[in-house]
């Protein structure tokens, strides 16, 4: 029993040999791996609903510490980041030197 290297799916017998179903893998042909280039400009989607100043006075406001500066008051939102029955992520950003961190409790 022979698995596809790229999916990992069972391989099954076809006219030109073992074939991947789900990706359409032949075995014996050259395997070509893929790198994703991330490029510095992409956003990071954790942190598209609160970019810049924007929309700040929107969101509510905690009293937490912020580990950079020491200043006392924060803003919060949640995102969810994992699957859907795990708990959603908070978020923090500092008021006074932007500094964004993240609690996943």
């Amino acid at each position: 029993m022979k698995f596809c290297p790229k999916c990992e799916v069972k391989l099954k017998k076809s006219i030109s040999g073992l074939q991947c179903s789900k990706c359409g893998y032949l075995e014996g042909q050259e395997v070509k791996n893929t790198k994703k280039i991330v490029d510095d400009n992409e956003p990071d989607f954790s942190l598209l609903a609160f970019e810049g100043n924007e929309g700040e006075e929107s969101y509510s406001t905690i009293k937490m510490d912020c580990s950079k500066c020491g200043h006392d008051e924060a803003v919060w939102w949640m995102f969810q980041t994992r699957s859907g029955d795990e708990p959603s992520t908070r978020f923090y950003r500092c008021q006074k030197c932007k500094y964004t961190w993240r609690d996943y409790s």
